[in-house]
């Protein structure tokens, strides 16, 4: 790979995991709170916006297919907890990061890891009306276990969102775990646990 495709490569890595994407959600909170005070009898402006909203969700959901896989720069600069911090920084609502591990670990973990504070955090702004989230790591009995919560309205369903089905496939390829617990009206805990050390 040439120096060009390398620094190109990496502008993409940039712009799609720490960048588009979080505008993308932001817009997509702005919408919403545009929405909401126009009122019910809005006419045209509120079926422009809901079609907006429509089409911004269609746009996150082809990013994140186009992101899958490329590794995120931040994560290779400022390691996992700079990463996390980064993202926690970028959310729309406070966010707690409490225990993360302090080595260095596997590049896949890190990047499943990474992956999925990405995609709960992502969750929380566009479909919790959440006030405050927190995200932990914690390494014991060679698993790393990752878990991101928020005092939303709940009701989050992997079966449902496309974005949580990618983490499971994602997980699974390195016999790792996804669950949701997501209550209606009590807000959502999702747990992630992985191998420390990866097989083969």
């Amino acid at each position: 790979m040439s120096r060009l495709d390398l620094h190109e490569r990496r502008r993409l890595e940039r712009d799609l995991h720490d960048g588009a994407q979080q505008r993308l959600v932001s817009l997509a909170l702005t919408l919403r709170m545009a929405r909401e005070k126009l009122g019910p009898d809005a006419g045209e402006a509120a079926r422009l916006l809901d079609r907006s909203r429509q089409e911004l969700d269609e746009a996150l959901n082809e990013l994140r297919e186009l992101a899958r896989g490329i590794h995120p720069t931040v994560l290779s600069t400022r390691g996992l907890r700079g990463a996390v911090e980064a993202l926690a920084h970028r959310a729309p609502l406070p966010v707690e990061v409490g225990e993360l591990p302090a080595q260095k670990l596997p590049e896949q973990v890190e990047l499943a890891a990474y992956f999925v504070v990405s995609e709960a955090l992502t969750n929380v702004a566009k479909h919790a009306s959440a006030t405050q989230a927190s995200v932990t790591m914690t390494k014991s009995g060679g698993r790393l276990a990752v878990e991101i919560s928020d005092d939303g309205v709940g009701g989050a369903d992997i079966d449902r969102g496309t974005g949580l089905r990618g983490l499971t496939e994602r997980l699974a390829a390195i016999e790792g775990r996804l669950e949701v617990d997501s209550r209606p009206g009590l807000g959502t805990t999702v747990r992630a646990s992985m191998p420390v050390a990866l097989p083969g």
